[in-house]
Parts: C-alpha cells; sequence; structure tokens
C-alpha cells in the first residue's frame, strides 16, 4: 500500500502523524507529553488521538 494512501480521510497530514509516532517511540514521553509539544508547534491535537496512530500504525 502507498504512503499516501495509509493516511487517507485523516484529518492531520502523514507528517504531523509520523513525527507524533515516532517521537513515541524513539524518546520516554507520555502521550500528554506529545499533546504538549505539539501545542508549542502548533498543533492542537488530543494526546488519546496519538494513542490511536500508535495502535494503528505500529506493527
Amino acid at each position: 500500500m502507498r504512503l499516501d494512501q495509509c493516511f487517507k480521510g485523516r484529518q492531520f497530514t502523514a507528517e504531523v502523524i509520523l513525527w507524533a509516532v515516532r517521537w513515541y517511540l524513539i524518546f520516554p514521553v507520555s502521550y500528554r507529553d506529545l499533546e504538549l509539544m505539539l501545542a508549542d508547534r502548533g498543533v492542537e491535537i488530543a494526546h488519546t488521538t496519538i494513542f490511536r496512530w500508535t495502535q494503528t500504525y505500529v506493527p
């Protein structure tokens, strides 16, 4: 499956989703910390959304 098809229908871009999941996997941060980190960068998102992305896109 192509990368653009994996994220079809999502509210956020593939770049935002991949950064959030990547940061969660690489660094020892919580979903709430990631929520704050993304808010500092202008992306308003709930920590539960990041949790769902992690469950969906991490094998």
